[in-house]
């Protein structure tokens, strides 16, 4: 079964987006927003897809604060973690924010927050997940 790591601070976010996959996708879901956790989940070969928050409150790795957009970068710098699929999920949903942040970040994909369809949510997901 594909795993999928949310990486969000919001615990409401969190709780939606795990029953939303659980429930419509029957996919297994893991949540951290400990950037170190998330590069050691990333590279165990465990995680299937990643559904990144732009804005992380508190994350922090190797001491200096980071956002979903640094956590991706170094993601896709890893060859061991570039090949994962990466969804940017964000309330900031300007003209021009999608753009921006995929060309900064380096992610697949963006998805805006609240998530309104939750098949189109699925959907987007499943299309971009890496096989097991």
């Amino acid at each position: 079964m594909a795993t999928v790591l949310i990486v969000e601070d919001d615990p409401a976010n969190i709780l939606v987006f795990t029953k939303i996959l659980k429930k419509r996708a029957k996919l297994d879901v893991l949540h951290t927003e400990d950037a170190t956790e998330v590069m050691k989940l990333a590279s165990s070969g465990e995680i299937s897809l990643i559904l990144m928050d732009v804005s992380l409150a508190h994350s922090s790795y190797e001491g200096k604060p980071v956002d979903g957009i640094a956590i991706t970068r170094m993601l896709k710098a890893d060859a061991s973690t570039a090949h994962l699929p990466v969804i940017l999920v964000t309330a900031h949903a300007m003209r021009g924010d999608r753009e921006n942040f995929l060309s900064q970040s380096g992610a697949d994909s963006y998805i805006s927050k609240p998530v309104i369809d939750q098949q189109a949510f699925v959907d987007h997901i499943q299309r971009l997940i890496v096989a097991d």
